[in-house]
């Protein structure tokens, strides 16, 4: 079984569970030019170790095209109707504005030329 799907279409790739890709909780970022699906898996594992206290939680990643950079929008999927809890979409936030965080993805991620 295929832990993780990777749906492209054009301008976009979305990283999930297989038919999990749902926001009921997201926030969103903007990146320079880097390699989508590696961001992708980066900002989902940390992503994922932040939330892995909520009980059933996908995470989602979805990466537009914008132009010069990128613009990330991490969350993901609860079970059944589940609502976040307060300071959900909060938390996702930060974890995209975490200096560190932000310059390990982009190291991982850069465009090899």
């Amino acid at each position: 079984m295929r832990r993780w799907q990777v749906t492209r279409v054009p301008g976009c790739v979305t990283l999930s569970r297989p038919g999990r890709a749902r926001f009921d909780v997201s926030a969103a970022a903007a990146f320079p030019q880097l390699r989508p699906v590696v961001l992708a898996h980066e900002i989902r594992k940390d992503l994922w170790r932040m939330l892995q206290d909520l009980r059933g939680f996908s995470p989602v990643v979805e990466i537009r095209d914008a132009g010069p950079g990128l613009e990330v929008r991490a969350g993901g999927a609860l079970p059944g109707g589940t609502r976040p809890a307060p300071g959900t979409g909060e938390r996702i936030e930060g974890l995209l504005a975490d200096p560190d965080k932000r310059a390990r993805w982009i190291a991982h991620a850069r465009l090899k030329c």
